[in-house]
């Protein structure tokens, strides 16, 4: 990672680096072009982090509904993690949905991931439930976690 980190919106241009990174994090389960310009043309809003040469180093996207607000994806280059970039994301996920109005925000996280957990949990997240095998083709449980802002 070359200096800090400058958080952006997702534009289409975009898309062909968050690729590699979306491969690399989620496999078989990874997003595929279409999905990410899909949920650009409906004008969600996403982020992205780069770095001084514009490199993207990670992304958000965030869906905002009339009574709450959904994180899409949050997701962090592996050798730009644990340097604090999925956390700004995460905020300004949550920065924007308090700006909407959203009384609450949920998100889905594997199962099996507990530093996400973690992260949302100091973000005052909650588990409220468990869609088995929601991820597939793993067959990977999500835990939907809930913060309210009510």
């Amino acid at each position: 990672m070359t200096g800090p980190a400058r958080l952006e919106r997702f534009r289409w241009w975009h898309i062909d680096q968050v690729l590699p990174i979306e491969a690399d994090l989620f496999g078989a389960e990874q997003w595929s072009p279409g999905m990410f310009w899909n949920e650009l043309a409906n004008g969600h809003f996403y982020l992205v982090a780069t770095d001084a040469e514009g490199a993207v180093l990670g992304y958000a996207g965030l869906t905002v509904q009339a009574d709450e607000a959904w994180v899409q994806n949050i997701a962090v280059r592996r050798d730009a993690q644990r340097h604090g970039l999925g956390r700004a994301l995460l905020e300004a996920l949550l920065t924007e949905a308090a700006r909407r109005r959203a009384p609450s925000v949920l998100l889905e996280v594997a199962a099996d991931n507990a530093p996400a957990q973690r992260l949302y949990a100091t973000y005052g997240f909650e588990p409220i439930g468990v869609r088995r095998g929601y991820y597939q083709p793993s067959n990977t449980d999500a835990l939907v976690m809930r913060r309210g802002t009510d």
